[in-house]
């Protein structure tokens, strides 16, 4: 649970670290707006992926499922600064299906805490093929990070890409092909799947 009177307070002693006089008008109520925020922000800290993965359909067939384009904000753990951008999930089911919004939702358990990219995607899949038991699972991460585009480097436009595969998937390039062409990627070195 979000602890609103350390997260007030360490953004007073922010403000004053910067230099900013916190009585004045345009930031006197700061404290209380972040906290507030960051209770939305890293709402995933109190959920579980298996909430929204575990009620399922049976299916009499077992065609590939892809919800594309879900879009997401997450926060850096590095520099509690913001990364967005499109998560990609398919699966080949294994005689159920879930609701497809319950893919976005999961999406959402996992972006909304500290994170990295790359971890995010490896919790996306893991909970997706231990929830559903599919025979596969296949997930994509586009992102754009504010840490390298705003400080830093300052490269704005550069996005990262992560990919991370099971079953299936995993085992079988012509999936992989199959997930790329459907994202109309068009064909990736299977090798760089994890």
């Amino acid at each position: 649970m979000v602890d609103q009177i350390k997260i007030k307070e360490a953004i007073r002693l922010l403000l004053e670290g910067i230099g900013e006089d916190t009585e004045r008008e345009g930031l006197k109520e700061t404290p209380d707006r972040i906290a507030r925020m960051y209770g939305e922000i890293f709402a995933g800290m109190e959920e579980d992926a298996a909430v929204h993965l575990s009620k399922t359909f049976a299916v009499k067939s077992n065609e590939i499922v892809l919800v594309k384009d879900i879009t997401f904000y997450s926060m850096c753990e590095h520099h509690l600064m913001p990364f967005y951008g499109k998560a990609h999930i398919a699966y080949l089911p294994n005689g159920r299906v879930v609701g497809l919004s319950k893919l976005a939702r999961t999406v959402e358990v996992y972006a909304r805490r500290p994170q990295i990219q790359e971890q995010m995607t490896i919790q996306i899949v893991e909970a997706v093929m231990e929830h559903l038991k599919p025979q596969g699972v296949m997930v994509m991460l586009e992102a754009e990070h504010t840490c390298m585009t705003m400080r830093g480097v300052e490269k704005p436009g550069s996005r990262t890409v992560t990919v991370a595969s099971r079953g299936c998937f995993q085992t079988d390039p012509g999936w992989q092909e199959l997930f790329f062409q459907m994202l109309g990627k068009g064909k990736y070195n299977q090798d760089l799947i994890q």
